[in-house]
């Protein structure tokens, strides 16, 4: 196969042409045309249904895993085609995710840590307790947890049990961390620490966050796209789009008068 790791010049982690999803007969995802920028936050927008959580699961080919599902259109990943160019087990190597409610193992925190680097065959505990501890550094919340690593991840707060998520997804070191509305399920308190995580992580990695919350849109992301019934009505800079928005449907949306 013909190696085509070489990230193009324009800073696009993912270029996406064409793109179509159908569930059987039901068509999901409607010709969308998409660049994301690399070491930027860019949010998904938009009602419910209205496809943001399946285009995000197309960018790590989760999609794959469900029945009746077919795809057209191009997916590149610093040039090279998702589906054509890598296996699915590179790409989430590459492409971290973290759900929507937080989903740790039922093991101890430093487990749900290590999990993903000894699937990768690292063993040396050294080389593991120097990767939880990073990883933990990395989500913030190393101070809060590095007396309870030998703990049961299940005794938690949900605000520290996602953060630990956001740890299991850096520990194997991706490039690329899509957020399906991290914080819908915390309190204010720990959305703004997520929040402030994500923008620090920025520095590091590309960020897509589906997000209902436009007001963390505004907080957080660079970039917006809207989706509206499968379609991407308006992507663009986050400011520019919630003050001047170009299409009418996206000014309905933003101002409350639908969705």
């Amino acid at each position: 196969m013909e190696d085509k790791i070489a990230i193009p010049q324009n800073g696009n982690q993912f270029d996406i042409s064409a793109l179509n999803l159908y569930y059987g007969n039901f068509h999901a995802l409607k010709q969308i045309d998409m660049k994301i920028e690399k070491n930027k936050i860019t949010a998904l927008i938009g009602p419910s249904g209205c496809g943001k959580s399946t285009f995000l699961k197309t960018l790590n080919r989760m999609n794959d895993l469900v029945e009746n599902v077919r795809i057209e259109g191009t997916i590149r990943m610093d040039g090279r085609d998702i589906y054509r160019d890598m296996d699915s087990i590179e790409l989430r190597h590459r492409v971290g995710m973290v759900f929507q409610q937080p989903n740790p193992f039922p093991k101890s925190v430093y487990d749900n840590v290590a999990y993903g680097p000894r699937i990768h065959g690292i063993r040396r505990k050294h080389q593991l307790d120097e990767i939880v501890e990073r990883s933990l550094r990395q989500a913030a919340i190393w101070d809060e947890l590095k007396d309870r690593l030998h703990k049961s991840a299940m005794g938690l707060s949900g605000g520290q049990q996602q953060r630990l998520c956001i740890a299991r997804t850096l520990a194997v070191e991706p490039d690329i961390i899509l957020m399906d509305e991290p914080t819908s399920a915390l309190d204010p308190i720990s959305t703004s620490k997520i929040e402030d995580l994500a923008l620090e992580l920025k520095k590091n990695y590309t960020i897509i966050i589906v997000t209902h919350n436009m007001q963390q849109a505004v907080r957080v992301s660079d970039d917006t796209a809207f989706f509206l019934l499968g379609e991407v009505v308006e992507k663009g800079n986050t400011e520019k789009l919630f003050s001047l928005p170009s299409d009418s449907r996206t000014e309905d949306y933003i101002t409350g008068r639908f969705g």
